[in-house]
């Protein structure tokens, strides 16, 4: 879409140089065929690789406002940063000034691996797709080619449930047949999703993120287990950060994510806002509107439930919306937990100074009334408080 957009504004070619580290660097020139939607190219050139250095760089020109879209571009690679803390990013403005976002973690999140349909997500079109592709000969076999999670005796199960011959050709079935074999599909218990096609950020790397932008004086995060909604499995990770570099926005400051993108507009309308703001009680976990608190919320899936096309929210499906109260709600109990330490430390602490004030005064004036040493006070002191080592 960014180098559609380059193109339609100032109708100049793209440029895409790219090497995997072998001998060779590949550059490319080209422009889009939009109604053919394919690459017109108009340049190939080839170098030497010595240095075997890899990875890819796009080059291309856009028309736009940066004035009024630079605080909106600042927070995105702000917000990419955090939720890719072992990425370096570098941004020279128009106006030349240099932006930098540091990496401070070499590990990377494990890869994706490519999984097969799950049979709840499977819609008529795409089942059209693998019976007009498929080498099967018979539907027992159709099933467990093509759908993960169906062994042997899950097929049979459902042929029967679907009231199909386990020998019938998946090719000759009838428009009306493929509708209701997508109907029976969708309805049929079976195994939930492999979430190994999934590739969550991972508590430690969400929190260096999260640690490395704001550094707050107390940040916790949580990944949940793999869910499913409609046949599609998700992960939700959520983090919370008090002090520190978070900013007292007179609520709960809410960053969204989805496979790693940060989400800019249209917050209300996303589940994420609904949970933290409507369903959540904050004041059983001791967060006052004026206190610098943020939220942060990462769907991971293999297809985000966006609102619109615009992907800029998500729906507030009950599976997810379960997940990310569920979520957030253990992270809060944590921050609670600390915000009462941090209390009772207050309270001791100025219980403390009370003590320090007047207990060596007391103990100097006993002395010398019953004509003795004035005493050590510090054991006195720290039992007093209950802090060791003062």
């Amino acid at each position: 879409m960014a180098l559609l957009y380059g193109q339609i504004t100032t109708h100049s070619e793209a440029v895409v140089i790219s090497s995997t580290g072998t001998k060779r660097i590949y550059e490319y020139h080209l422009r889009m065929d939009i109604q053919n939607n394919r690459p017109i190219v108009l340049k190939r050139v080839e170098r030497e690789n010595p240095e075997r250095w890899h990875g890819v760089i796009i080059e291309f020109s856009m028309e736009g406002d940066y004035t009024r879209a630079m605080p909106k571009i600042l927070e995105y690679l702000k917000q990419t940063a955090i939720v890719t803390p072992y990425a370096d990013i570098t941004f020279v403005d128009p106006r030349g000034r240099l932006y930098e976002f540091t990496g401070i973690d070499s590990s990377m999140p494990k890869p994706p691996t490519e999984t097969l349909h799950h049979p709840h997500g499977i819609d008529v079109e795409t089942l059209n797709r693998l019976i007009n592709s498929t080498r099967s000969k018979n539907m027992y076999d159709f099933l467990k080619r093509h759908f993960q999670r169906i062994g042997d005796r899950t097929a049979r199960a459902f042929l029967e449930y679907a009231k199909l011959n386990p020998k019938r050709d998946p090719k000759k079935l009838s428009p009306e047949e493929v509708v209701a074999l997508s109907n029976a599909m969708r309805s049929f218990d079976f195994l939930p999703p492999d979430a190994s096609c999934l590739s969550p950020l991972g508590e430690e790397l969400l929190e260096a993120g999260i640690r490395k932008e704001l550094n707050p004086e107390f940040v916790s995060v949580l990944t949940r287990k793999p869910s499913t909604y409609s046949g599609y499995p998700f992960i939700v990770e959520v983090g919370i950060a008090y002090g520190g570099g978070v900013r007292a926005a007179g609520g709960i400051s809410l960053y969204r994510f989805a496979n790693k993108i940060p989400l800019l507009f249209d917050e209300a309308s996303d589940v994420s806002w609904k949970v933290v703001n409507n369903l959540i009680d904050w004041r059983r976990y001791k967060v006052s509107p004026e206190m610098p608190v943020a939220v942060f919320v990462h769907i991971c899936s293999t297809k985000v439930p966006y609102k619109t096309v615009g992907k800029e929210f998500i729906a507030d499906r009950p599976e997810v919306e379960r997940e990310i109260l569920n979520a957030v709600r253990e992270v809060a109990r944590r921050l609670s937990l600390y915000l009462s330490k941090k209390e009772y430390a207050e309270r001791e602490r100025r219980k403390l100074d009370v003590f320090q004030k007047y207990l060596p005064k007391i103990a100097e004036f006993s002395a010398k009334l019953a004509g003795k040493e004035v005493p050590d006070i510090k054991p006195l002191l720290r039992k007093a408080s209950r802090i060791e080592g003062i």
